[in-house]
C-alpha cells in the first residue's frame, strides 16, 4: 500500500483525503503509531477512523472521552451484579470454599470489557481493531496521562487476571476539537496532522459523492455559503457536517437552487446557535448567498 492507493480506497468509501492527510494515514499504518487529528468540529476527523475501519475491514471501537472520564470506564470493570448473584448460588448450593468461592469470582467470565481493553482483546495479527479515542481535549489531565501509559506499550494488567497484550497493536486515531491544549507527552507518542476547513472545489466533490442527487447548482451553492459562513466571527462555524446536512436537508425539500427563503427556513441544519443565525439573518441571506 501507498499514500496514493489508500486515497483511493477511502475515496471508494466516499471520504475524499488530501495527500497530507493520506500521507499521515499511510505513515501511522505503517510505523504502528497512533494518527493525532486536530482541528474544528465537523471537518472530518471521526469519519476517517470510521472510514479507515471500512477500508481495513476492521472493527471500530469508540471511546468518547467526556469530563470525568477514568480509568475503570475507559479499561474495565467487574459486572458485581453477576458476582453476587455466583455467591448466593453457591452458598445455596453449600459451596464453603472460601479460596475457590474467590477465584471463581474474578474469572474471566465476570469482566465487562470496555473500549480500551476491547481494542487490545479484538486487535490480531490477521485484523487489527481500529481503536477511536474521540475528543481527548474533553477529558481530564489524569485520564490524558493514563492513556499515554496504555499507547506506550499496549498492554493492560488486570490484577486479579494477569497481563492482556495485543497480539498486534490496533490502529489508533485519537481526535481534538482543541478546546484545550493536549500535554506533548501525548502527541510525541503519535503521528500529527492538522485539518483544515476544505476549500471550496474540495468542499463540491465532498458534497457530491457523499449526496449524488443533489442538482450541481445547489451543491456548488451550499458549498460557497458555507464558505462565506466561516469567514464570519461566528460562535460555530460550519463543518462539512454541516454543509452536508444543509444540502441534505435542501433536498428533502425538493430545492434544487439555494435562493434567500429556503436558505433561511433551513439556516438550523448549518447554524447551530441563536446567535450565529440572528447575526446572519441582520447580515442578510441575500449577502451570504452572493456570488453562490
Amino acid at each position: 500500500m501507498s499514500p496514493a492507493v489508500l486515497t483511493e480506497a477511502l475515496e471508494r468509501h466516499a471520504y475524499l483525503a488530501d495527500d497530507g492527510l493520506a500521507t499521515a494515514c499511510f505513515l501511522s499504518l505503517r510505523m504502528r503509531r497512533p494518527l493525532f487529528l486536530e482541528g474544528e468540529a465537523g471537518v472530518g476527523k471521526t469519519e476517517l477512523a470510521k472510514t479507515l475501519a471500512a477500508v481495513l475491514d476492521a472493527p471500530l471501537i469508540r471511546l468518547q472521552c467526556y469530563e470525568g472520564l477514568d480509568a475503570a470506564q475507559a479499561l474495565y470493570d467487574w459486572d458485581f451484579p453477576r458476582q453476587l448473584l455466583h455467591l448466593r448460588a453457591a452458598e445455596a448450593a453449600g459451596v464453603t470454599d472460601v479460596q475457590r468461592l474467590e477465584s471463581e469470582l474474578y474469572d474471566r467470565r465476570f469482566l465487562v470489557s470496555r473500549p480500551l481493553l476491547q481494542a487490545l482483546e479484538t486487535s490480531s495479527h490477521d485484523r487489527p481493531s481500529v481503536l477511536l479515542v474521540d475528543e481527548i481535549d474533553r477529558a481530564d489531565d489524569e485520564f490524558e496521562a493514563f492513556l499515554l501509559e496504555v499507547l506506550s506499550d499496549f498492554t493492560i494488567s488486570i490484577p486479579e487476571l494477569g497481563t492482556i497484550r495485543a497480539e498486534r497493536p490496533p490502529v489508533v486515531v485519537v481526535t481534538s476539537n482543541r478546546t484545550r491544549e493536549v500535554h506533548d507527552a501525548l502527541k510525541r507518542r503519535c503521528l500529527y496532522h492538522w485539518l483544515e476547513h476544505p476549500a471550496f472545489d474540495r468542499e463540491v466533490a465532498i458534497i457530491r459523492r457523499r449526496l449524488p442527487d443533489a442538482a450541481d447548482r445547489l451543491v456548488r451553492q451550499v458549498a460557497g455559503a458555507a464558505g462565506r459562513l466561516r469567514e464570519l466571527d461566528l460562535l460555530k462555524a460550519p463543518g462539512v457536517a454541516e454543509s452536508l446536512d444543509w444540502a441534505e436537508a435542501l433536498i428533502a425539500l425538493g430545492a434544487r437552487d439555494l435562493d434567500p427563503d429556503t436558505a433561511a427556513v433551513t439556516l438550523g441544519a448549518v447554524l447551530k446557535y441563536r446567535e450565529d443565525t440572528e447575526r446572519v439573518i441582520e447580515g442578510g441571506i441575500a449577502a451570504l448567498l452572493n456570488g453562490a
